[in-house]
């Protein structure tokens, strides 16, 4: 049975704050049961809601788009999946501001692009490992953390479980006040080794085994810093291993920073032994990623083709055509970014960025250092759409969710 342990918090005469700040006291952390073995019996409704999601997952993988390339919607997607992932941790980046940093040097980077561009590196690394064939490994889900904060403010946590007691709300200081304790740091490693077990399992549905993975390893609360993205990242490690979602991300965590206060309230039930709610919501989280995700698709498909018209119908191998078809993976480009992606020389990549520049496809701007840039503005709009719909709850007794606006 999960439990709360009491533990001591030593004397700190230099905390902040009044006299009960510094002066030693007891605390509970949580202490879950472990997973590798759990067995489920699901209500009927859980089970329609969870078969649902499944195969929403695999009409998303299974049907390809009308895309010359498949290979910049799964792109598209990992990105807008690891921005949104980012967002629930207060990291906020637009998608235009991400596309710049992508597009920019790195010493020109923020912060704030720095951490998201490393989410981007810790979700490229998950799926990649959800496609091998070897057992899921606690070392790899320290590589996923470690691709997540090299480029931070705190690289040397990299690919470390914690060795400290941390916590969920409250102050920087102490967990006196705090909402949530996770299990002591010298649980940690047992309930992760007990953790990946039950990722390596076969046995249960894709989705259910998800739901529980994640909520699973917020519990443990395994890191100092990076627990929610790469708990979001763990996600797909098992709808890719599963084979549910071979070639695209459902992008989740859109869905899920939507509404951070019902998110939060999934995984309280999770700890709270009410299994059956949290794995319902997740559903359908994953139900509405996905459905909505084959939508954005076809109106991907559907702008290149306005794209295509708007340009008078470039050659088919010509530099312009090639553009079309990367640049919703590339939605900000400079001349030498594009010739290290479609492998043309400076002389075609300047033609086609002429072409469709003269055509309206393309807008020019100026990144750091002056350095001369296109972006299409069409394919931020429609981004934009697309997270805005899945910000919108499909209940009209609910208030509207906070979106993301047009930003020209």
């Amino acid at each position: 049975m999960s439990r709360y342990e009491t533990r001591s918090w030593p004397a700190d005469p230099s905390a902040p704050g009044g006299r009960a700040e510094r002066r030693a006291f007891r605390y509970r952390a949580f202490v879950p049961d472990a997973i590798a073995e759990l067995q489920l019996a699901l209500p009927s409704s859980v089970a329609a809601a969870v078969s649902t999601a499944e195969r929403a997952v695999d009409a998303l993988n299974r049907d390809p788009p009308r895309l010359a390339s498949l290979e910049v919607l799964a792109r598209r997607l990992l990105r807008a999946e690891s921005v949104a992932s980012s967002r629930i941790e207060g990291l906020v980046l637009s998608q235009r501001r991400f596309a710049r940093a992508e597009a920019e040097a790195p010493d020109a980077r923020d912060e704030t692009a720095r951490s998201v561009l490393g989410n981007v590196a810790a979700m490229e690394h998950a799926v990649a490992l959800g496609a091998g064939a070897k057992p899921l490994r606690l070392n790899d889900l320290l590589e996923i953390h470690r691709h997540l904060m090299l480029a931070t403010t705190t690289p040397e946590i990299a690919g470390k479980l914690r060795v400290r007691q941390n916590w969920i709300g409250g102050n920087a200081f102490n967990p006196g006040r705090a909402e949530f304790v996770p299990p002591a740091p010298e649980r940690v490693k047992d309930l992760m080794d007990d953790l990946v077990a039950f990722v390596s399992r076969t046995d249960l549905s894709p989705v259910v085994q998800a739901a529980i993975a994640h909520a699973q390893f917020e519990t443990i609360h395994p890191f100092a810093d990076g627990n929610g993205r790469v708990g979001r990242a763990l996600i797909h490690v098992v709808l890719r291993r599963r084979g549910l979602a071979p070639r695209y991300v459902p992008p989740v965590s859109l869905v899920l920073a939507a509404d951070a206060k019902t998110y939060v309230g999934g995984l309280t039930a999770f700890r709270e032994d009410r299994t059956a709610e949290w794995i319902l919501l997740s559903a359908h989280a994953i139900a509405r990623a996905a459905a909505k995700a084959s939508e954005f698709a076809l109106r991907l498909a559907e702008l290149q083709e306005r794209w295509r018209e708007r340009a008078g119908r470039p050659r088919r191998h010509s530099s312009a055509e090639a553009l079309i078809v990367e640049l919703p993976a590339h939605p900000i480009v400079t001349v030498a970014t594009a010739q290290a992606f479609l492998g043309r020389s400076k002389q075609a990549v300047n033609e086609g960025i002429a072409t469709l520049a003269d055509k309206d496809v393309l807008h020019p701007i100026t990144l750091a250092k002056r350095n001369r840039a296109w972006e299409a503005r069409d394919l931020f709009d429609l981004i934009n759409d697309f997270e805005r719909e899945l910000a919108t709850s499909t209940d009209g007794d609910e208030p509207p969710r906070p979106s993301p606006r047009r930003v020209r």
